[in-house]
Parts: structure tokens; sequence; C-alpha cells
């Protein structure tokens, strides 16, 4: 049986505000692994699996090579051997975890409809146009600087600053490794790259997937279908599968691998590289027998940013498809059209390219 067709909508968005190289030993099953014809282990069908490691040496090359092959033709990867230690992506999961298994007022106290808040717990909803139920937990939170934001996140469980800065200060150093690589692959020059990384900012979500009654699994996701309104996104998986990608026209499952991420094109990084890479639609379902959890660290770029691909991009097989706009106007459209996906870009388009 195929899986289910797409359905999507608007349930995640991040919301900007004006490591050490560890190697990690990655148990990947060889039968689960496939080599697609430019050469890129898939990992089960779905993304290639990518690793970083070959960033720091005599494979520089042709590791930024199979970076910009797998956003352009699959939209994100499994990224391995990425400098976070084993130690603490179990540290900040396990303080995720304790975090949402806080009595619920505790939790509660951090709740905010307002979605500019510097920090705020989101929950599950009811949609009754399409009759269905998204149930989520998350709590979302600006992360960089640290210093800048670190005294508003709470001190229940006790752990919960020292690790969650930790982690998203490891994220944030993996993440300009690779937008320098991705940005190299589209031949693009320092200059190009320093302007877009100029005091960009990082926003990062705690995820929290309840299980479900197996009579509401129908009617109930943990995300529907979007894409990322981001450069890239990084996503740190528990061992629970519930990720799903759109794969020519059906929903297929990634299941998560021990101590790997998965990093996701957002809408931004589209647009830069004007349309070469490709923003990855994805969506979340939840099970009737075990919780699951995720954490999310959002790469965007400042307001004033402008996001009009630079040069380096365009050439007679790929004519310039959007003019020059900023984050603030991309972000502000965004909110007004409500769109869920890649869409959010057709309004800066210089034609119906």
């Amino acid at each position: 049986m195929a899986p289910a067709k797409a359905i999507v909508a608007n349930d995640h968005v991040g919301l900007p505000e004006g490591c050490k190289d560890t190697q990690l030993t990655n148990t990947i099953p060889v039968s689960n692994v496939k080599t697609d014809t430019y050469g890129l282990e898939i990992w089960e069908g779905t993304l290639p699996i990518i690793d970083m490691g070959g960033l720091h040496g005599h494979r520089l090359s042709d590791t930024i090579k199979q970076l910009a092959h797998a956003c352009q033709h699959y939209g994100g990867f499994m990224l391995k051997n990425h400098g976070i230690s084993e130690k603490l992506l179990g540290d900040i999961m396990s303080t995720a975890r304790e975090f949402f298994h806080l009595p619920e007022e505790e939790r509660m106290k951090l709740y905010s409809p307002d979605p500019t808040s510097l920090i705020r717990l989101a929950t599950g909803f009811k949609d009754d146009k399409q009759n269905v139920f998204v149930s989520r937990e998350s709590l979302k939170f600006h992360a960089h600087p640290i210093e800048k934001y670190v005294n508003l996140w709470p001190t229940n469980p006790s752990s919960y600053r020292e690790v969650v800065s930790e982690y998203c200060v490891a994220a944030k150093r993996a993440e300009i490794t690779l937008l320098e690589a991705l940005f190299e692959g589209l031949g693009m020059e320092r200059k190009s790259i320093d302007q877009i990384l100029d005091n960009h900012g990082q926003y990062a979500s705690l995820n929290y997937y309840p299980t479900c009654d197996k009579s509401n699994l129908g009617l109930t996701f943990g995300l529907r279908g979007h894409t990322d309104p981001t450069i890239i996104t990084m996503l740190l998986p528990d061992e629970v599968p519930g990720l799903e990608i759109l794969k020519d026209g059906d929903w297929v499952p990634v299941k998560p691998i021990p101590n790997t991420l998965i990093v996701h094109v957002g809408d931004v990084l589209q647009g830069l590289s004007n349309c070469r890479y490709k923003s990855l639609l994805h969506r979340v379902i939840v099970n009737s027998e075990t919780e699951r959890l995720s954490i999310a660290s959002y790469c965007y770029p400042s307001n004033d940013t402008q996001m009009g691909p630079p040069k380096e991009p365009i050439d007679d097989d790929h004519p310039l498809i959007y003019k020059d706009y900023t984050y603030e106007e991309f972000y502000t459209t965004m909110w007004k059209q409500r769109l869920p996906d890649a869409a959010r870009l057709n309004a800066f388009k210089i034609s119906a390219a």
C-alpha cells in the first residue's frame, strides 16, 4: 500500500528577532544503504549520508560536491561525524525528556500564544477546517547569542540552561561549517558568504510528540507537511521513527540513525541558491505506543540581509529567478500569506519562472 499523499499546513515556523571536533562511531547497517548514480550513500531510499569529517582534510572538495548534490536533488541529508559529542547528544535529549515530564502546570508557565515571544511553549490544537488534530508540545526559544537569551530560559530541570547552551553552541558551530561548504558548492566568493552569515540568528525548539490512541491515528499528526523558513534546519531525533519526507508524491519515513543529525534545506537557502538547492517538504506522524522527542536548531539571517541570489549561482543555464528582498520582507510576507511551503518565495519571483 502506498503511503498517504501530501497534506500541508503552517504548523511549524521559526521566529526571527532584531565543541570540539569529536568523531562519533555511527553504526549504519550496510543492507540499509544503497548508492545513487552520483555515488552518494542513500539511507533506506530517503536521504544521502554525508560525513562532515570530510570537510577537514583531503576530501574537502569531494565533500563539498556531495553536499551540493544532496541539497539539489534531495533537499537534505543525514549528517555523521558532525563534531557534537555522543555524551552531549544524550544529555540534551535527557534534559528535553525531563522537561516534558514535568507537571503540566510547571510547563505551562512558559505557554504563550504570541509567536513573537523570545521563549514560549506551544501546544497541540484542532484544525476544524481539515478535521485533524496536531499533537505536539514544543518549547521554542532564541539561542544566539547565548548570553542574550539564556537568562530567559527555564531553570527546571536544573540542567536545562547548561546543557541546552552547550548543545546550541555546538550546533551553531556545525551549522556555520556546513553553510560555508554549501555556499562554496554554489561557487560563491568569500565576501558573498560573509554578507549572508553576518549577524545571523539561531532559533531552537525542544519537541515532544505524545502517544495517540489508535482510534485517532488517522486524524492526528505531529506536524503536517511543511518546509522551514530557514537557511538550514538541523534536527536531532530520538530513536523513535516519525519524520517523513515527500518523495515522488508519497510520504516516506526517515528512520533515525544513532548519533546522526538530519539537515533540511530551508526556503531561505532555496532562494539564495536561485533554486538550485530545494527546501525539504516534511511532516511528523505519531504512534500509539511510544512518545517521541526531537531537538531542532534553525539558522536564519538577520532581518536586513539581502535575500536575492548573489551573482555566482546565475548563468545561462540558471537565469535569475528571484529579485532582491530582505529577510524581514520575506518573513512579513510569509505570515500574511500563511503558506506552508516554498510557495512563500513566489512573491519574490521576477517572473513565473
